[in-house]
């Protein structure tokens, strides 16, 4: 029997995990502490900061995910942001558009193009190394793997990965996102497709920690297309994204990673 059939995602995901926006600056203060537990610390992507909080400037106008554990609401386990245009400056690059400004291929999307409010980049993913189990992953701050899929007999699901992908398309959706951009490994088009997602590379590979290649997804296509058993997971996450939206004050409060 296959993985779809076996596992109802929306339970499985809900037993283990809880997503929401941080949209306070209690819960952006856990966002940047695990990215630099993650990106500073472990993987030294980027330098360590004396405050232990890796922050940059498109944090000044980007949304924020956190995953944490259901059973344990104190363990921090991942986040993601959504970068969006400058509300300042719209024609104000986006990340991937400066890191791929050599290999974009215009003649497929030329974003300066599109309507900038309507566009945002996926960014910053980090999973903290405790829930990084697999061998192979101390080098990458989040990924996807055939290996996570399982085999006919023993199928398993990423559920933190895709719960912050699910988590970043969720608040597009609510903001009024109809792109959304990612700079990622290249096999990830194939992993996204297990899931329903059309993703398209739109430009060559560039070198940033590793091969990476620009890619765009249609929020409402990925909405629509979604294959059917990986819904109840996207309604979880729905819910819970938008009720952390209207609860700003019942958010809890800073704590050490």
């Amino acid at each position: 029997m296959k993985l779809f059939d076996r596992f109802n995602l929306g339970h499985g995901f809900r037993k283990y995990f809880r997503v929401q926006a941080a949209n306070t600056e209690a819960l952006r203060d856990d966002v940047y502490r695990i990215r630099h537990e993650v990106y500073c610390e472990e993987l030294k992507f980027e330098p360590e900061r004396p405050d232990r909080r890796e922050t940059d400037a498109y944090d000044r106008h980007s949304l924020h995910c956190l995953i944490r554990t259901s059973t344990e609401p104190d363990n921090l386990v991942g986040c993601t942001r959504l970068v969006l245009t400058d509300p300042n400056d719209r024609t104000a690059l986006l990340p991937f558009e400066r890191t791929c400004a050599a290999t974009l291929d215009r003649s497929i999307v030329d974003p300066m193009k599109l309507q900038r409010e309507r566009i945002a980049e996926v960014s910053r993913l980090a999973v903290r190394a405790y829930y990084r189990r697999r061998r192979g992953e101390t080098n990458t701050a989040a990924t996807i793997s055939d290996e996570d899929f399982g085999t006919q007999n023993q199928p398993r699901f990423p559920y933190i990965p895709i719960g912050l992908y699910l988590g970043a398309v969720a608040m597009a959706h609510r903001n009024n996102i109809d792109t959304l951009f990612v700079l990622t490994e290249p096999r990830l088009a194939s992993h996204f497709a297990k899931l329903g997602v059309d993703i398209r590379q739109i430009g060559g590979a560039v070198e940033h920690r590793g091969a990476r290649v620009p890619s765009m997804m249609d929020v409402q296509s990925i909405i629509k297309n979604m294959r059917f058993l990986v819904k109840p997971m996207w309604r979880v996450i729905l819910e819970e994204i938008d009720q952390t939206i209207v609860s700003q004050h019942s958010t809890p409060g800073n704590r050490a990673l």
